[in-house]
């Protein structure tokens, strides 16, 4: 009759000591899950899509140059660069204000038909406005600007 009663003890402290186990297990990954950090998608801002459309025109631009062919037209509103939202940290300076109207007279000089100057030359020079800029003002596309001069 003692090891029945044994046997009983026994099973009931085991049976309780799964369900107490198995409740930890469960507990313990919703910890685990719960800990994950939400990821969070970069939206650029309107400034920098306007860069990034800037640097594809001028990438295309490049290369109508190399193949010998005259560019003629400018498809991109220059003007936004006076109202394109900047990206969080950034605004209009002084610097930025005095490069910007510089640099669209340089790009719109690329598709003028009627210049002395040689195209490649026009093209150089509105690609160096973009790097005298970037050196003062957003530092980090200069290795992916000087990619679009033309040696």
């Amino acid at each position: 009759m003692e090891s029945f009663l044994h046997n009983r003890v026994f099973a009931l402290v085991a049976i309780l000591f799964l369900c107490f186990n198995c409740k930890n297990e469960e507990e313990t990954k919703v910890v685990k899950e719960n800990s994950k950090p939400e990821l969070i998608m970069h939206q650029p801002s309107e400034m920098a899509n306007f860069m990034n459309g800037m640097y594809a025109y001028n990438m295309q631009l490049r290369q109508q140059i190399i193949n010998g062919e005259t560019p003629v037209v400018m498809p991109l509103d220059l003007m936004k660069l006076h109202s394109a939202e900047m990206s969080n940290g950034h605004s209009r300076t002084p610097v930025w204000n005095s490069f910007v109207n510089v640099f669209i007279e340089a790009q719109q000089s690329v598709v003028d038909t009627l210049s002395n100057i040689e195209l490649k030359e026009r093209y150089n020079s509105a690609i160096n406005n973009c790097l005298a800029c970037h050196k003062t003002e957003c530092t980090g596309p200069i290795p992916k600007i000087k990619k679009l001069l033309i040696k």
